[in-house]
C-alpha cells in the first residue's frame, strides 16, 4: 500500500520531540498564519498524505460535493475542478445541492474510505455516510444501503474524524443537537478495519459547557501523544462568525475521561483578527517532520472560508500554534525584587509592580511551536511621573534566553490602566525565557502575549 501519513493521528517519532529538545538547537523558521495556503472557499479541511503528495478534501463549495486541493509542501496547493465525491448515497438528498459537509479520508489498507454528512432522505437530519475510491484522487463511490450514523432522535450526526490505534479503528462524530434544541456531544465508536461498519457502541467524550462554545461543539481531531496520552481538538459556537474557535481537551486513556484548557486555543483574538472564525482543524505531519494544523478562516468580505495552516508545538503536552497568542500572567513567572499585588482591571486581578532595584525582573518561560521572529505584547501599567510632577514615559528592559534584546517602551496610563506595547522577539524552538528588568522609571506588568 501507499506510504500514507494520515493527518491527525500520526504523531510517531516527532510527537513532542520539541519537547523533548527544546533549547539544544535552533531550527529553521517555521511556518506562521501571514495568510491563506489556499485562498479560496475550502471548509473544514482534512488532510491525508499519499506518496509524498498531500491531499485536502472540504465541504461542499462552488457546486461540488467535495472540493479537493493538493500540496507537495503543505504551503503550496493546486485546486482539482473534479468533484471528489460527485454521487451521494441513495439514502441521501442530493439536490439541492449544498447539504455536504466535513468528509475525512483515511487508508483502510486497499485503498482510501471517505466518511461524508448528507441529508438523510428518511429521517430529514445530517447523518454521516461512506464512500470509497482506489485513489486519493477519486472520484470516491458510495457504499452500504444507508447512511452509517444516524441518531435522528439527537438531531442526526455530522462532522466524522477516524482515528486508529492497535490495529483497531474508531470513529468520532457530533450529534447534531443545535438543530434542533438538543446538547451537543462529540462521541467515540469502534469501526470496522475499513469505516464501513460500526462494531461498538458510541461513547460521549465532551459536551458542551464553556461559555466560549456557544451552542455546541463539533469537527473532533483526536491525536495520540508521544507521551501515551491523547489530545482532542474539536471546534465550537456558529461557524458563520468571529467567534467560532478551536479548543481542546486532555485525557490519559483513549475514552477518557477528557478535560478541556481553560481558554480555547485558536480565536479571532488570538490572530489579532489576521483569521476569522478559525475552526474545522485537522492535524498532518509535514515533510519536514513537524505537525501543521490546517484549519479554515473567513475571508474579510464574508464570501469564503479559505484554508490556513501553521506550525504546531506540544508544550508539556499542551498545543502551542506558532501566530496564536499564549497568555502568560506575570504573577505566575519568576519574580525577583518585586511585588505581586491585587490590582484592578489586571487579568486574574494581579500584577506585579515595585520593580524598582536595578535587579528587579519578571522572567517568563515560554514556548515557541517553532524557531524565528515571533510578536511579543507587554501589557503594562505606568504612572510614573518626571522631575516636575508630569506625566512621563517608562521602560523594561527586554532579554530573550540571556541575550539583551533592547527595551519595551510604555507611555503614561496612569496606576492600574492597562494597555498592551508590541514588539519582536527572536524565539528558539520550544521552550525560551523572556525576562522584563528595571528600566526607566517605574512600570508594572500584568501579563505578556507571545503569538
Amino acid at each position: 500500500m501507499w506510504g500514507i501519513r494520515r493527518a491527525g493521528h500520526r504523531l510517531a517519532s516527532v510527537v513532542l520531540a520539541a519537547v523533548a529538545l527544546c533549547g539544544t538547537a535552533t531550527a529553521p523558521v517555521g511556518a506562521t498564519v501571514d495568510g491563506p495556503v489556499l485562498d479560496r472557499d475550502f471548509p473544514d479541511p482534512d488532510v491525508v498524505e499519499v506518496d509524498g503528495t498531500y491531499h485536502a478534501y472540504a465541504t461542499n463549495s462552488s457546486g461540488r460535493n467535495v472540493t479537493r486541493a493538493t500540496s507537495r509542501d503543505l504551503t503550496h496547493w493546486t485546486f482539482h475542478d473534479a468533484d471528489a465525491l460527485p454521487v451521494l448515497g441513495s439514502w441521501a438528498v442530493a439536490e439541492p445541492r449544498g447539504r455536504v459537509w466535513a468528509p475525512e479520508v483515511f487508508d483502510n489498507g486497499t485503498g482510501l474510505t471517505m466518511l461524508y454528512t448528507a441529508r438523510d432522505r428518511a429521517s430529514d437530519r445530517q447523518c454521516i455516510g461512506v464512500a470509497l475510491s482506489p485513489t486519493p484522487d477519486g472520484p470516491f463511490r458510495p457504499t452500504g444501503d444507508g447512511p452509517l450514523i444516524c441518531p435522528a432522535t439527537e438531531g442526526g450526526a455530522i462532522d466524522a474524524a477516524s482515528h486508529s490505534e492497535g490495529g483497531q479503528r474508531y470513529v468520532l462524530w457530533k450529534n447534531d443537537g443545535n438543530c434542533c434544541g438538543r446538547d451537543t456531544w462529540i462521541h467515540l465508536q469502534r469501526t470496522s478495519r475499513d469505516g464501513t461498519r460500526l462494531t461498538g457502541e458510541p461513547i460521549r467524550l465532551i459536551g458542551r459547557d464553556r461559555d466560549w462554545e456557544g451552542d455546541l461543539v463539533e469537527a473532533p481531531t483526536l491525536v495520540k501523544r508521544r507521551d501515551g496520552g491523547y489530545l482532542l481538538l474539536y471546534s465550537a459556537h456558529s461557524y458563520a462568525g468571529d467567534a467560532y474557535a478551536t479548543g481542546y481537551a486532555v485525557a490519559d486513556r483513549l475514552t477518557g475521561p477528557y478535560t478541556k484548557a481553560a481558554a480555547p486555543l485558536m480565536t479571532t483574538a488570538s490572530f489579532d483578527g489576521t483569521v476569522r472564525g478559525p475552526g474545522g482543524q485537522d492535524v498532518v505531519t509535514g515533510p519536514d517532520g513537524r505537525d501543521r494544523i490546517l484549519f479554515h478562516g473567513w475571508s474579510a468580505d464574508r464570501t469564503r472560508r479559505a484554508l490556513y495552516a501553521a506550525d504546531l508545538g506540544y508544550a508539556d503536552g499542551r498545543p502551542v500554534v506558532r501566530g496564536s497568542r499564549v497568555s502568560h500572567q506575570a504573577e505566575d513567572a519568576q519574580v525577583h525584587r518585586a511585588v505581586v499585588r491585587e490590582a484592578d482591571r489586571a487579568r486574574g486581578g494581579r500584577a506585579v509592580g515595585h520593580l524598582d532595584h536595578p535587579d528587579s525582573h519578571v522572567e517568563f518561560r515560554v514556548f515557541a511551536a517553532s524557531a524565528g521572529p515571533h510578536a511579543l505584547s507587554v501589557r503594562f501599567g505606568n504612572g510614573s511621573l518626571d522631575a516636575s510632577g508630569a506625566p512621563a514615559g517608562a521602560s523594561h528592559l527586554l532579554t530573550v534566553n540571556g541575550v539583551a534584546s533592547g527595551a519595551v517602551d510604555y507611555p503614561h496610563t496612569g496606576w492600574d490602566h492597562w494597555q498592551e506595547a508590541g514588539t519582536t522577539i527572536t524565539l528558539r524552538d520550544g521552550w525560551n525565557t523572556v525576562r522584563l528588568s528595571k528600566g526607566e522609571r517605574y512600570a508594572e506588568l500584568d501579563a505578556v502575549d507571545v503569538a
